[in-house]
């Protein structure tokens, strides 16, 4: 018996009009046989939130390249948590200053990808979170 795909929801949290970075890495983690489901640009905190319970995601992966991540990805997950998902695994990419890291870490983004990650990390950080 086969097990299910592991479900991720990609996001583009806030006014960022750019989501290359997203796509590929969405197109990665489906080419590795997980089962994704992309937001579009442009989605509030309580979008992405509702996405992820709705489709009963495992993962949650969020790109930013806007500056507003120190706001944002602390309110989704506070929602996460608010709607009895926070065991959900979160990480995060985009533009994301070295400095603003370890905070980020600490609220609950299990990791963060910068510019010019092997998209082959992302799966297996993915893989060896799940399976733990």
């Amino acid at each position: 018996m086969s097990q299910a795909p592991i479900r991720v929801v990609i996001a583009k949290p806030g006014l960022d009009g750019h989501d290359r970075g997203a796509k590929v890495v969405a197109r990665a983690l489906r080419d590795a046989g997980m089962e994704v489901i992309y937001t579009g640009l442009r989605q509030t905190p309580q979008q992405i939130v509702a996405a992820v319970v709705q489709e009963d995601a495992r993962v949650l992966g969020m790109s930013i390249l806007s500056g507003a991540h120190n706001q944002i990805f602390p309110e989704v997950l506070r929602l996460l948590k608010e709607q009895g998902a926070d065991d959900v695994l979160v990480f995060a990419g985009g533009i994301i200053p070295d400095e603003d890291i370890p905070a980020l870490k600490t609220a609950g983004i299990r990791e963060i990808f910068q510019p010019g990650t092997n998209t082959d990390d992302i799966v297996a950080f993915i893989r060896k979170e799940v399976s733990a």
